[in-house]
């Protein structure tokens, strides 16, 4: 178990992008688990409304993601009152192309913008707000196939079509400026 910057022992939660079963999910529990930190872990549709949120409570921190299509946007506009405090590598769940029905060769998949690479060339792609989300609208029949991590096409009664894998993520921590001092 390794310690966090001094500063973030004082927090009391960690928000990030939901809904259960998305890779940041478990990464923020991962980081609070392995850190000895007792805190809440707040789920939201966009790591956007996470920040909202985050800005008004000294005492949270947003756990993002470096392959988030936006990270830029949760850092540079915050610069007086954020910092970017910790990061860390932990491997995401294992990426898949899933569907309602195994063997099918799905023609509109739903991905988050950030692993959208991984839908099959010639399919058309609707985003989603996370993986866990892709699952759902699968499930629901809005789309044919999605792009999401094992937890939420299990959680979506989903046939797993190709397995990609975990892989390997770098997740960083934003905290106020009141709370942290920059570690290095």
């Amino acid at each position: 178990m390794s310690s966090p910057p001094a500063e973030l022992a004082q927090l009391t939660a960690i928000h990030t992008l939901g809904p259960t079963g998305t890779n940041c999910e478990a990464a923020a529990r991962h980081y609070a688990a392995s850190r000895g930190l007792s805190v809440e872990i707040v789920l939201h549709r966009t790591l956007e409304e996470g920040m909202a949120r985050v800005l008004d409570d000294p005492r949270s921190a947003l756990l993002g993601c470096v392959v988030y299509p936006d990270l830029h946007g949760l850092v540079f506009p915050y610069l007086d009152r954020m910092v970017l405090a910790d990061q860390f590598l932990f491997d995401t769940f294992p990426m898949l192309l899933a569907a309602r029905e195994p063997g099918v060769r799905p023609t509109r998949v739903a991905s988050h913008p950030a692993p959208r690479a991984l839908v099959p060339a010639g399919v058309e792609v609707v985003l989603a707000t996370s993986n866990a989300a892709a699952a759902r609208s699968c499930a629901a029949g809005e789309v044919d196939g999605c792009i999401t991590t094992r937890p939420a096409a299990e959680a979506n009664g989903l046939a797993i079509l190709v397995d990609h894998g975990p892989v390997p993520m770098g997740f960083t921590i934003h905290a106020h400026r009141a709370l942290a001092r920059r570690a290095a």
